[in-house]
């Protein structure tokens, strides 16, 4: 019997066969498909266990609105007593099987890799695109920062990683609608 995924290629979130960057003007949007995510939640009445299962296993747990770089998981906070975790897909691509080892029973882990787009923006300022996309003080916020935010309608995620480094998640099926607001809002900079 032939083999039904003969010939079938996979795509980034935008639709390519090798992830798209695009500069315009000082902005550089660069799509990431070499992360995998899961998404934690604690279990209820096991928060220390998780705390010292986490600790043990190098898995930051930030506090609310922060995220935590660290190798080879970084995560950042969702809502109370949930986070996204982040890793190298190349050594985690089952990145949930992993956490389940490390964490046990002590929090409830999703599988969040094809859900989302990945696009990481790297400006000089990016305060004047942020201005005019969400209604986060980017200005104001510490390196570090974590918060969901709308986005031309569209649920988002933002982590300040440094005051040059942005990174977005959102829908994985409005990837390209996210990328188009931040193309035109780029453009408007010009």
């Amino acid at each position: 019997m032939p083999d039904p995924h003969a010939g079938l290629k996979p795509q980034t979130a935008l639709g390519h066969d090798v992830p798209v960057t695009i500069t315009i003007g000082a902005v550089t949007i660069t799509e990431r498909f070499d992360v995998a995510l899961a998404s934690l939640a604690v279990r209820r009445g096991r928060d220390k266990d998780l705390a010292k299962a986490a600790k043990a296993a190098d898995l930051p747990l930030p506090p609310a609105a922060m995220a935590q770089f660290a190798v080879p998981y970084s995560a950042f906070w969702m809502t109370p007593e949930m986070w996204m975790v982040e890793a190298p897909f190349a050594s985690h691509e089952e990145i949930t099987a992993g956490l389940k080892t490390a964490l046990g029973d002590t929090a409830s882990l999703t599988e969040q890799t094809d859900a989302w787009v990945r696009l990481d923006i790297t400006a000089d300022n990016p305060v004047p695109l942020f201005e005019r996309l969400s209604n986060i003080d980017l200005a104001t916020k510490p390196v570090g920062f974590a918060a969901r935010t709308v986005i031309e309608h569209l649920g988002t995620y933002l982590i300040k990683r440094s005051p040059t480094d942005i990174t977005l998640y959102g829908p994985r099926a409005s990837a390209q609608s996210l990328l188009h607001a931040l193309e035109v809002t780029a453009k408007s900079l010009l």
